[in-house]
């Protein structure tokens, strides 16, 4: 089991490459940054909370919040679902952020029923748009595993983890309202 980071710990500076070749600083200066733990490429929960995300993109900013975006495949299974996305998405086929984050897997991803109606809904939207030709279908064999627990962390600009989420199941992330809410809670409560 990894080791799971808390509010308070700081995280030092890096610097990452999205999948379209931007140079993302984490921590950024000047704003929070929502750092997220996604599973892989064509996930298709993933990608229904990041359509959830990309919808009130301009509100999260507006909240001074930056949004960054890992998932645990290669860049070129990655390029075709996130191209339209308006904040970097980061490959780390390796793990190396997910370790060093304490972002795990396990069976319960998919094994907990809390997870089955985000699973049925990603599954149904996911076949539309292959069936339309929006998006490939996702590959059988996925180099990080299918069993990927998603996580959210709230960084402050110094590095503090203002705020972290580790999921239960693979459904189990932030969603926007609570993002917020997070952001604007003065750090002695969260």
């Amino acid at each position: 089991m990894a080791k799971q980071l808390s509010p308070g710990v700081r995280v030092g500076e890096r610097t990452l490459v999205s999948v379209e070749g931007e140079r993302i600083t984490v921590p950024d200066g000047g704003r929070l940054v929502h750092l997220q733990f996604r599973r892989f490429a064509g996930c298709p929960i993933c990608n229904i909370h990041l359509r959830s995300i990309q919808r009130r993109y301009a509100e999260i900013e507006a909240h001074g919040i930056g949004e960054v975006v890992v998932f645990h495949s290669p860049a070129g299974e990655l390029a075709p679902y996130v191209a339209e996305l308006p904040f970097p998405v980061i490959a780390d086929p390796e793990k190396e952020l997910y370790r060093e984050f304490g972002v795990e897997s396990a069976p319960r991803a998919l094994l907990d029923p809390r997870a089955w109606p985000g699973i049925v809904t990603g599954i149904a939207r996911a076949t539309g748009r292959a069936l339309q030709r929006k998006e490939p279908v996702p590959s059988l064999r996925q180099q990080g595993g299918r069993l990927g627990l998603p996580a959210d962390f709230l960084i402050a600009s110094d590095g503090e983890i203002v705020a972290a989420k580790y999921g239960a199941h693979a459904d189990d992330q932030w969603q926007v309202d609570e993002l917020l809410a997070t952001s604007l809670a003065p750090r002695s409560q969260l």
